[in-house]
């Protein structure tokens, strides 16, 4: 019979625009579970040594990590990650130097990718389900594609495949696939978004933190909805507040059909990519905007209400067959980090 690969400790790091997350976990290759960590201030950071010397002095006494994944907003290249929210990169030679461990630079939604498959289906904590309603809930596919798709400051697509050596995760560009139109209301949208690209307007566009702000500015000015105060404060703010100011004004209709909006194209963006990857291992929403804007998704069926209205029924029958889940869980990618340290770090 095969042994179990015994558990080893790794590190693993966080770094976004606004806060670096270091931490200390124990595990193997598929399992992981969290020891210790701690939040760092990336403004206040001029690199990663700092905080990570910082962190590993607290560790004291604990068991030295055999490996180091870093998980941060940027692309990966030559050992090193230009940050796209800070004014400083991520040196992984530099790392693996000060640390003498092997040293993994990845992209955080690659990460978060990894990670999903890490979290207990069963734990709501960890994973939401949004329910298809009348029909039979499916079951995903231990052995199938999983899509991870994610709104946030941008839109984050990657998709994973499994082989007898693990989990394969992929990036992809698929938040630019075109935004999708459902009706007048939608291509209206898409007219009033064409004018300010030079090709026809990606889906990021509309589902993203970014893309909520221009749904309720295109709302606003459409002359469907009368002025409000709420709504001129909210077009007042600096563009990266409008997003969570327009998510709090529940009772101002402009804010709250963007939203609504937001969420039924979200739906769509999910449906169009779940017929082209047929992910039968489900399909995982990450980021926090649905987290935090959880019980307008299931309000209604939102969400899956749109997911499943496709033009034609074999379509429907995909889509009613794939799981989908709201990732609730913020230190996911964390622990797709390890996994990837954990792989990294094998005898």
């Amino acid at each position: 019979m095969p042994t179990a690969c015994p558990e080893r400790i790794v590190l693993a790091a966080d770094v976004g625009g606004t806060n670096l997350t270091l931490a200390l976990l124990s595990g193997s290759p598929g399992r992981v579970r969290m020891l210790r960590k701690q939040a760092f201030s990336t403004a206040a950071a001029t690199s990663l040594l700092g905080p990570l010397r910082s962190f590993l002095e607290g560790c004291a006494g604990l068991e030295p990590p055999v490996a180091f994944c870093v998980s941060a907003a940027g692309q990966a290249h030559e050992g090193r990650i230009q940050l796209t929210n800070a004014s400083w990169d991520i040196d992984g030679p530099a790392l693996e130097a000060e640390l003498g461990i092997p040293v993994m630079l990845v992209n955080d939604f690659t990460a978060v990718a990894q990670g999903v498959l890490l979290l207990d289906p069963a734990d709501r904590e960890q994973l939401l389900p949004l329910p298809h309603g009348s029909f039979p809930e499916p079951a995903p596919d231990p052995q199938g594609t999983v899509l991870v798709v994610g709104a946030g400051t941008g839109l984050g697509v990657g998709f994973i495949t499994r082989d007898a050596d693990g989990p394969r995760v992929h990036p992809s560009e698929g938040g630019h696939i075109g935004l999708p139109m459902t009706g007048p209301e939608t291509l209206e949208l898409w007219e009033h978004l064409s004018r300010k690209y030079p090709g026809p307007p990606g889906a990021e566009t509309a589902v993203s933190g970014p893309g909520i702000a221009a749904l309720h500015r295109f709302l606003a000015e459409s002359g469907r909805f009368a002025a409000t105060p709420a709504s001129a404060a909210v077009l007042a703010l600096p563009e990266a507040l409008r997003p969570g100011a327009i998510a709090a004004e529940t009772a101002d209709p402009a804010c709250r059909r963007a939203m609504e909006l937001f969420v039924e194209l979200y739906a769509r963006v999910c449906a169009e990519l779940c017929v082209a990857f047929l992910p039968t291992g489900g399909i995982f929403l990450a980021g926090g905007i649905a987290s935090k804007n959880a019980g307008l998704l299931l309000e209604d069926r939102r969400f899956m209400s749109a997911f499943d209205r496709n033009y034609r029924e074999h379509l429907d029958g995909i889509t009613r067959a794939t799981p989908v889940h709201i990732v609730r869980d913020y230190d996911v990618s964390l622990y797709g980090a390890a996994d990837a340290a954990l792989r990294l770090g094998r005898p």
